[in-house]
């Protein structure tokens, strides 16, 4: 059986929500080294409007975006202070963390990055063989994770770095509640034996 090849190429942009945008830009440019690529006012008629595809909704809020390496965005948009609550990063649907991965050397100097500003942080700690995190939080509350994997020094792979064996992915989707064995080797068919 032929592997499946995914359908996306990677994150065009990760678009994440702060109410302190000039803490955010501080924080992402100084601290993590994410230079600011373009910084925009919502046009009118999209946060409340009509036209509205999905944007929160307030009228011309800013929307600004970051590069975050290897040809992807993150982006943020500035909620007005006071008008959502806080988020609960473990509720259903909502995001744990965010993990980038980053050389040894890169890795590194953002720990030294966090340290020199006071940045409380865990890690260096090894998640997989292979897998080092470094985890923190930035201005917003958002758990942030920057990964390495020390053995690829500069090309990681992180596919790779990840990708189980049937074997070895097998026992755990048998565990989930009502599948069947046809779909469990329907979902194994990206890996090898």
């Amino acid at each position: 059986m032929a592997q499946p090849r995914p359908l996306a190429r990677g994150v065009h942009h990760l678009a994440l929500c702060t109410d302190d945008m000039r803490a955010t830009v501080d924080f992402y440019v100084d601290v993590l080294g994410m230079p600011l690529v373009h910084a925009m006012r919502v046009p009118a008629g999209l946060g409340t409007g009509p036209k509205n595809r999905g944007n929160p909704p307030y009228e011309r809020v800013r929307h600004y975006f970051f590069d975050m390496g290897n040809d992807s965005l993150l982006a943020f948009f500035e909620i007005p202070p006071g008008k959502e609550p806080r988020g609960n990063r473990n509720a259903i649907g909502a995001m744990q963390h965010c993990a980038f991965v980053v050389t040894p050397a890169r890795l590194r100097e953002i720990e030294e990055r966090l340290r020199a500003r006071g940045i409380d942080y865990i890690g260096p700690v090894e998640q997989l063989p292979g897998l080092v995190g470094l985890y923190f939080f930035d201005p917003n509350g958002i758990r942030l994770e920057f990964a390495s994997q020390p053995e690829d020094a500069d090309t990681p792979e992180v596919i790779a770095c990840v990708r189980q064996t049937k074997t070895e992915a097998r026992a755990e989707l048998a565990g989930l509640p009502g599948v069947s064995d046809e779909w469990v080797e329907r979902r194994l068919a990206a890996l090898a034996e």
